[in-house]
């Protein structure tokens, strides 16, 4: 036996076992001869699918800011139309002439308030008159001196409520006492900036009763050039607020 006779068979087992790794490998490689133009593709495309999903993204968040600041906007122009609808109700002039009614209201606030409805009830305005919202240590004498009023009108025609403790309050106190006396009209007095949101206060109470304002003008408070100083400003915006809430207040509870 020679030295190639000997060699021989490990040479034909080998390349035997080639032969089947590579056959063994044909299906992954024709696989991946197949994928990989779809892979380029896939791959090329993914870059811009990426830009796209951002662009989306983007476009629906700048969509979604550009709704907020349009309704936000749409807010301050309703509230803006509405407050100066606010300040055109106010009376920007004493009434000429007052009709008589069964009884006066005046919600405390000030001296020129309680001393203009005490003038009507020396008039004969009214059979009564209500002053509410009295700290409960005044008495009936201490107004009497603060007004240069008798003690004989106050003793025979003022009523004084001392449980008010804020306009709500005003308005619950004012519709128990026109009740009490079956009265079927009142005269309310109180400031002119305050006088919506006190009508709307006791029309809530007092659906059947005739409400008649009188409202007061301040010496010192021009609500006709209100823009012009910026205390008289902010008095009517808070007034302008607290007004409102008493709306949106006043509605709902109508609804239920």
């Amino acid at each position: 036996m020679t030295e190639d006779d000997t060699l021989a068979p490990p040479s034909s087992a080998g390349s035997k076992a080639s032969e089947i790794s590579a056959r063994s490998n044909e299906p992954e490689q024709r696989a991946r001869v197949s994928q990989g133009p779809s892979d380029a593709c896939e791959n090329a495309k993914e870059p811009r699918r990426i830009v796209r999903s951002r662009r989306s993204r983007w476009i629906t968040f700048r969509r979604l800011i550009l709704f907020v600041v349009g309704v936000l906007f749409a807010c301050l122009v309703a509230l803006g139309t509405s407050f100066f609808s606010f300040v055109a109700t106010l009376n920007t002039a004493p009434m000429d002439e007052l009709r008589s009614a069964d009884g006066i209201v005046v919600f405390t606030g000030g001296r020129e308030r309680i001393t203009n409805s005490l003038s009507l009830l020396a008039e004969g305005k009214a059979k009564r008159l209500l002053i509410s919202g009295v700290h409960p240590e005044t008495t009936a004498e201490q107004i009497s001196r603060l007004t240069e009023r008798k003690m004989a009108l106050f003793q025979c025609c003022v009523d004084l409520d001392r449980r008010a403790r804020d306009t709500i309050g005003n308005a619950a106190e004012t519709a128990a006492w026109a009740h009490k006396n079956e009265f079927k009209s009142i005269v309310v007095v109180t400031s002119a900036y305050h006088m919506p949101r006190a009508l709307t206060e006791l029309q809530a109470l007092l659906p059947d009763v005739e409400i008649i304002p009188n409202p007061v003008f301040h010496e010192g408070l021009d609500l006709r050039h209100w823009y012009l100083e910026g205390e008289t400003t902010k008095l009517l915006l808070r007034e302008f607020v607290k007004y409102t809430l008493v709306r949106v207040r006043v509605s709902w509870n109508a609804l239920l």
